[in-house]
């Protein structure tokens, strides 16, 4: 914003559009467009639009406390959404789903090398 700002003030102090390029490196449709822009208030501050999220974040907590083993798929169903929406929306909580317990953890212990015969 501040950039547009001083290369429109640059031109509109007399400078020619071979200087306002050579020193902003923009074209004279880009700073006509900037221009049009600053008028109509376009880059003033305006409040920030939320969106609405199927995923409340404290309901996602909730049932994740109440059933900690609970499956993407079912917290998906709860929500109506996809078991990625859901993936992801944890992933922004700072949650991980992953399970210690798989086809590794079924595996038996493999013995220290030292233990090993010769």
């Amino acid at each position: 914003m501040d950039f547009r700002l001083r290369a429109v003030e640059y031109k509109e102090k007399g400078h020619t559009f071979g200087e306002l390029k050579e020193a902003f490196g923009i074209l004279p449709q880009t700073f006509y467009g900037w221009k049009k822009r600053l008028e109509s208030g376009y880059y003033d501050n305006r409040p920030k639009q939320v969106r609405r999220r199927k995923i409340d974040k404290e309901k996602l907590m909730q049932a994740i406390e109440e059933r900690p083993g609970i499956f993407l798929s079912e917290l998906a169903q709860m929500f109506g959404c996809s078991p990625q929406s859901v993936h992801t929306m944890l992933k922004r909580l700072g949650i991980n789903r992953k399970k210690t317990v798989g086809r590794f953890a079924m595996c038996p212990q493999l013995p220290e090398p030292s233990t090993i015969p010769a």
